[in-house]
């Protein structure tokens, strides 16, 4: 049985056991797969009247929450940025009168946002959509023909590819699968299944999502859409359980952030033919309840509480099923984001810098989208201070099934060591202002060669073929108070290299745990500068992260570990720590050698504090989060022996957590102290 007719046993209004009928053999727009198209056609044009349904009353209960994403790929799991908890009231009366009327709702804020959702999505759909679908209030999909309407039998092809056979109280009801695709993918239309009741006509499930041409928001990458009935006194399929995703990601400067609107219903309580009076659907289909009275209303527990963990991860099969689905039935073209050419910016330290060796530092770049999952793009920058221009080019194709291969030209800096210690906007106001610059550049000139793999439930892989000249650079700026360090002294080699990646990410489950993986193996061969020397080496990393809720706050384990292996190495491929992240309280990259492990063990605990009014983008909680942490750092120095470095700490995370404060003192030698105060590490990749 598929994933996605299992789910089927799930949302049924049924007890009973299901199996699996002969699954038929896809044959598109065959006699037998119409004559059950026109009959379901048919049903929804009488919209149930002549099974005796006059009206009907239900209570909807929902989320409606929005997530974000920030830095390369979209990492895993996405931030709740704000939950909505719905309760509404829902009317129907033939032949489609439709009236909601939201009574109660409640909000929780994570982080500042001013987001208002439209209308059509504070409310459920009713009979399945009519016969012209629009989302978002028309903004998002707008005059989308319903694949069961007399519009749709000339825009959709059809093919039977399932049955499922349901048993409940001796009665078996026979469901077949009908996937729908358009004849012209380029026109706006849904792509997905719809599953009828072979008997009565009835719809009883349908997922889908739309072509490129049906969404009419230019930042939309995708909208799924699953809606699922249950059968109500043996007799009406009405709306049961109902689901829609909509991703958007930024538009501007190719910046790599996205924003995810999640919606889940459950409906109950049906009351069929109460004798609703007309007056009922005067108005707006979807009305609110006076605020008070919404404040009102007595949810159980607390949103975040109740708050269904597939919505809150992205581990939520059935939708993922909805796209992979869409994608299996028509172009991949069809489905894709379409722009053309655009500025580009993986985040701020792109357009904006300042480090000892450029100076000030400003950038710029531009993306090509030339079709069929090509792309090509073009980044530079230039430094005040060295008077030089960096820049990298790029060409890829990324297939609609996460498969990729890139090539890419680089005469820019690399950055030695295993983690970065602070964020880059953070690192720009230090260097310019104190001289204090936490980066360790190198120059780096020559070729890449990837191909990738984007595979399911949170893994990736990548292989990286690579040919590189590798050289120091100058201390060539001055700051506005203090003085620069001086740069690593980096070795001057060329040489190849081949490194393989792979990267794991677990969301939180029903427990809060959640688990981040990266690995990554190099091996290749470099040649000192004038031929004096020709040596192999090979270099292993790990980063993981891990957290689970422990004594009412949660803990959070991070581990860093690398090591090289062979004779002589660059200094730049040596291992090391010290700083905010690898080390606090020790001098940046201090602890060096040719392996080395950081630990570090976290606790997060909120205690009450005082809230702050940011107008329309919310009020700040009245909480602070502490995290007191132990850190210890082993470092082989090679013929020096190997060292521990212990070390503990303070963290403060204020203003919804955005903002982070560290006090650490050095446990080892006389006593350091060390103060770090920077943004929270979720929004590094973008700034």
């Amino acid at each position: 049985m598929r994933p996605l007719h299992a789910a089927l046993a799930a949302i049924c209004l049924l007890t009973g056991t299901f199996a699996r009928g002969a699954a038929a053999q896809e044959v598109w727009n065959d006699a037998r797969t119409r004559a059950l198209v026109l009959s379901a056609i048919e049903r929804r044009a009488v919209q149930l009247a002549d099974t005796g349904l006059r009206d009907y009353t239900a209570r909807a209960h929902g989320y409606l929450t929005f997530l974000a994403q920030l830095g390369e790929g979209f990492p895993d799991p996405p931030a709740v940025i704000k939950s909505d908890e719905l309760m509404v009231e829902v009317y129907w009366a033939a032949p489609d009168r439709s009236k909601q009327r939201v009574v109660g709702r409640r909000d929780t804020l994570l982080l500042p946002t001013d987001i208002a959702y439209h209308r059509d999505h504070l409310g459920v759909v009713q009979n399945n959509f009519p016969a012209i679908i629009r989302l978002g209030d028309g903004d998002e999909v707008r005059d989308v023909p319903h694949p069961l309407s007399m519009q749709g039998l000339a825009t959709y092809d059809y093919a039977i590819t399932d049955s499922l056979a349901i048993r409940t109280a001796g009665t078996a009801i026979d469901v077949m699968m009908v996937q729908v695709r358009p004849k012209d993918d380029r026109v706006p239309a849904a792509v997905g299944a719809v599953y009828i009741d072979r008997v009565s006509a009835s719809v009883v499930r349908m997922t889908f999502s739309f072509t490129r041409a049906a969404l009419r928001d230019k930042q939309l990458e995708d909208v799924s859409v699953i809606l699922e009935n249950g059968l109500v006194e043996g007799r009406f399929w009405l709306p049961r359980r109902q689901e829609i995703e909509i991703r958007r990601s930024a538009s501007w400067m190719d910046f790599p952030a996205r924003g995810i609107i999640r919606g889940r219903w459950e409906i109950c309580c049906v009351e069929t033919n109460p004798g609703l009076p007309s007056s009922t659907f005067f108005g707006p289909e979807i009305v609110e309840a006076p605020r008070a009275e919404q404040r009102a209303y007595q949810f159980e527990g607390t949103i975040l509480g109740t708050l269904p963990e597939e919505v809150r991860a992205f581990d939520d099969d059935a939708v993922r099923q909805v796209q992979e689905e869409a994608r299996a039935l028509v172009r991949a073209g069809a489905l894709a984001r379409v722009r053309s050419t655009s500025p580009s910016a993986r985040g701020l330290s792109d357009l904006i810098r300042v480090n000892r060796v450029e100076g000030l530092a400003v950038g710029a770049g531009v993306t090509q989208r030339l079709g069929y999952g090509l792309s090509t793009a073009i980044r530079g920058r230039y430094g005040t201070a060295d008077r030089r221009a960096k820049w990298q080019g790029s060409l890829d194709w990324r297939g609609a099934r996460g498969f990729s291969v890139g090539i890419r030209g680089v005469d820019d800096f690399g950055e030695a060591g295993d983690a970065q210690e602070v964020s880059g906007f953070r690192n720009s106001i230090a260097a310019q202002e104190f001289g204090s610059d936490w980066t360790d550049p190198y120059g780096r000139r020559g070729g890449v060669l990837t191909l990738g793999q984007a595979g399911t439930s949170g893994r990736a892989l990548a292989l990286e073929l690579e040919r590189m000249e590798e050289r120091p650079l100058d201390v060539r700026a001055t700051p506005a108070s203090g003085r620069y360090g001086p740069t690593l002294p980096v070795d001057s080699v060329e040489g190849w290299a081949a490194t393989l990646r792979w990267s794991l990410q677990r969301p939180a489950g029903a427990r809060g745990e959640a688990l981040q993986l990266s690995m990554r193996l190099s091996g290749g061969r470099a040649e000192w500068a004038g031929g004096a020397e020709t040596r192999d080496y090979a270099r292993a990393s790990l980063d993981m992260g891990a957290r689970r809720p422990w004594l009412g706050g949660r803990v959070l384990g991070r581990t860093i570990a690398a090591a090289v292996s062979g004779g002589r190495v660059p200094a730049q491929q040596e291992v090391r720590f010290g700083g905010p992240v690898t080390g606090p309280g020790y001098a940046f990259h201090s602890l060096r050698g040719r392996a080395g492990v950081s630990q570090r063990i976290e606790w997060q605990r909120q205690i009450p504090f005082v809230a702050m009014d940011l107008g329309r983008f919310g009020r700040v909680p009245s909480t602070l989060t502490l995290a007191p942490f132990l850190h210890g750092v082993w470092v082989d120095r090679g013929s020096t022996g190997a060292e521990f470095h212990p070390s503990v700490g303070l963290g403060t995370l204020a203003l919804f957590e955005l903002v982070r404060v560290d006090v650490a003192r050095t446990l080892r030698g006389p006593p350091r102290w060390m103060f770090s105060i920077d943004l929270t590490r979720e929004l590094w990749p973008v700034l």
